[in-house]
């Protein structure tokens, strides 16, 4: 905890450096349809706060690809269960999420784009970008744990709810904490380029493209300093959840 209060400073010195930089090469630049000063785009944002359409968009984008998440969370957990208990189904998986993997998210968006509409669309998108990384955090997991403890509890017997606090979630949790921490940010930055594709009224994704058509540059940085901050402040507090559901079971911190 002390490390963190000390490196406060360092922090805050190299975002003032960058943020300089930028005004200075805004000023060097002089056009604000190619580059806008951060004081111009904290404006912009701090004009658009409180308007009803920006928490509406905020509302609609997370919203959307929280779920996308929470699905591909739930479905990667029970593919990565269902991998472990048969080398069939472990056979027939690997070789999707390796597609899945290697897919661009924009064949991904146009392919989609066939089968669902818009508004859903981001929804799938944050989908398809979870389940590869969380199933293969979960099969982690699972992979590192202590076969000898495993062999213990079947000699005494253990109920299943026992072995399963004791020993599967201890080695499980880390591994898809920090799983959730990359799938996060892959489906805030998928969703909302699947919105920009898809133009779903009232997203995130088309607000960023209206600004783009209509060169509005002021619009279009401060809704990316919108997106990022999103992004942070949910992945900050699902693993902060997480981490205390780490803890409780596995009784360590976390960082």
């Amino acid at each position: 905890m002390e490390s963190k209060k000390k490196s406060w400073p360092g922090r805050l010195a190299a975002a003032a450096f960058w943020l300089m930089l930028w005004q200075w090469a805004a000023m060097a630049v002089g056009q604000e349809v190619f580059l806008v000063s951060p004081v111009r785009a904290a404006v912009t944002l701090f004009q658009l706060l409180p308007t009803a359409g920006f928490w509406a968009r905020v509302a609609f984008s997370s919203g959307r690809i929280l779920l996308g998440f929470g699905l591909g969370a739930v479905c990667s957990i029970a593919l990565a269960v269902g991998a472990r208990l048969s080398r069939t189904v472990e056979l027939l998986l690997d070789p999707i999420m390796q597609l899945v993997k290697a897919t661009p998210v924009a064949s991904f968006v146009i392919l989609a784009l066939v089968w669902v509409r818009g508004k859903e669309l981001s929804i799938l998108i944050s989908f398809l970008m979870a389940v590869p990384v969380l199933y293969s955090a979960v099969r982690t997991g699972i992979q590192s744990t202590d076969w000898q403890l495993l062999e213990m509890a079947k000699v005494f017997r253990l109920p299943v709810g026992r072995r399963l606090r004791a020993i599967w979630l201890p080695a499980v949790l880390p591994a898809f904490r920090e799983g959730c921490r990359t799938a996060l940010g892959l489906c805030w930055k998928s969703g909302v380029a699947a919105e920009v594709i898809g133009l779903p009224d009232g997203s995130i994704g088309d607000a960023l493209y209206r600004a783009k058509i209509t060169l509005s540059t002021g619009d279009l940085f401060a809704w990316t300093f919108v997106i990022i901050c999103l992004s942070a402040l949910f992945e900050k507090v699902f693993l902060a959840l997480l981490g205390l559901a780490v803890r409780r079971v596995c009784g360590e911190e976390t960082s």
